[in-house]
């Protein structure tokens, strides 16, 4: 009884999900997280401290 209960509440929780997904219009997860990544290698690469010339020699040995 237990394994119906539950599979019933995911399958309602489901096709909600997709009647909302389908009717209204919902934000795309993977174009939000897309831009959050954009956006911090953008202020990684713009606040990154510029490297020493003794930096790069020590990775060149490396």
């Amino acid at each position: 009884m237990g394994i119906i209960r539950t599979s019933f509440s995911l399958m309602v929780g489901t096709l909600c999900g997709i009647y909302i997904a389908q009717n209204y219009n919902v934000l795309s997860i993977r174009k939000l997280a897309d831009s959050g990544l954009l956006m911090a290698k953008h202020v990684e690469e713009t606040y990154r401290r510029p490297k020493t010339k003794s930096q790069d020699d020590d990775n060149f040995l490396k």
